[in-house]
């Protein structure tokens, strides 16, 4: 039993969500951003490949800006990329001639990153074309600007069960209406919402509530 459509949340958001729940919410429900030049820059890095266009290169036929859809997750978004190669062994794909090995590509605009952020959102993808086209996708790929290369991620069950439990605690979040605590952590400093969420202000000694009357009784 899946999601119903109007309960849908953005499939970008599950990379955010796997960063810092708190994030995700000052974003995804308290409608709070912030543009730093990472942000910045990560919209002009997407503008080629959420154009929409498609491509034929030889063998292989390169579909962007595609949006999909996920009813086991409950997400939707747009797949910066998807790649369709000819091949023997692959599906085939309505509308197009010939058996096709079917690939997501997520754009990043900075480096590769030590935890599963962008992996889960490429995962989240890959699992939505699976449910659109009926296949199973093995693989996928997330291209860094910084390093102008490619990172393949096997989309094994790990990963799967992953993206999975945290597109369900996502849904829990949103429809309890209640926004996560701050967890003050290294992380945080590279986070362009760092002065709109404050994290240390409650680090180890006193609530939000707290703090605010604090600073009033000492005015």
């Amino acid at each position: 039993m899946g999601y119903e459509e109007k309960d849908y949340l953005m499939m970008s958001g599950i990379q955010h969500f796997c960063f810092c729940e708190r994030q995700w919410a000052l974003i995804h429900m308290d409608q709070v951003w912030e543009d730093d030049a990472r942000t910045v820059s990560g919209n002009i890095f997407h503008e080629r490949p959420d154009e929409g266009s498609r491509e034929r290169r030889g063998d292989m036929l390169i579909l962007r800006g595609v949006r999909v859809s996920s009813s086991e997750l409950g997400l939707s978004g747009i797949c910066d990329v998807i790649e369709f190669k000819e091949d023997p062994d692959g599906i085939a794909v309505k509308g197009m001639d010939g058996r096709y090995k079917v690939v997501p590509v997520e754009y990043k605009v900075g480096g590769r990153k030590a935890n599963d952020c962008d992996r889960v959102q490429l995962c989240a993808e890959a699992m939505a074309l699976e449910e659109s086209i009926g296949t199973v996708i093995g693989f996928g790929c997330l291209f860094y600007g910084k390093e102008r290369r490619r990172e393949v991620v096997t989309l094994g069950e790990e990963l799967r069960r992953k993206t999975c439990a945290l597109s369900q605690q996502m849904h829990k979040i949103y429809k309890s209406g209640l926004t996560p605590i701050a967890d003050y952590s290294p992380k945080c400093r590279g986070c362009s919402l760092f002065d709109l969420c404050s994290p240390s202000i409650g680090k180890g000694c006193m609530s939000v509530a707290d703090y605010l009357k604090k600073m009033e009784l000492e005015q």
